[in-house]
């Protein structure tokens, strides 16, 4: 019985340890792939807002050249819905 709690004693926090590393690196790995909403220097495509609709479907609006693109996103593809010329005072 005590080497099973000496056991547990040892393995309980290197599991815990484990599990926290691994969400840790998912969400570093997570932001560092898919970038930041905003974008960086340089980047046509920018990410303004999201909005998630019913489970598997969502509303995204992007700033691309200029322009700001209300995209309709589902599991079947992506539709455009519609667009507009983007705001001087919010692109800066």
């Amino acid at each position: 019985m005590l080497e099973y709690l000496l056991r547990l004693a040892l393995l309980l926090p290197l599991l815990a340890g484990l599990i926290w590393g691994s969400l840790w690196l998912t969400r570093t790995l997570q932001t560092r792939l898919a970038g930041t909403p905003g974008g960086g220097a340089g980047r046509h495509l920018q990410l303004v807002e999201t909005s998630l609709i019913a489970p598997g479907v969502k509303l995204a609006v992007v700033r691309f050249h200029g322009r700001e693109i209300l995209l309709g996103l589902s599991r079947h593809g992506m539709v455009r819905l519609g667009e507009a010329p983007a705001n001087a005072a919010e692109s800066e």
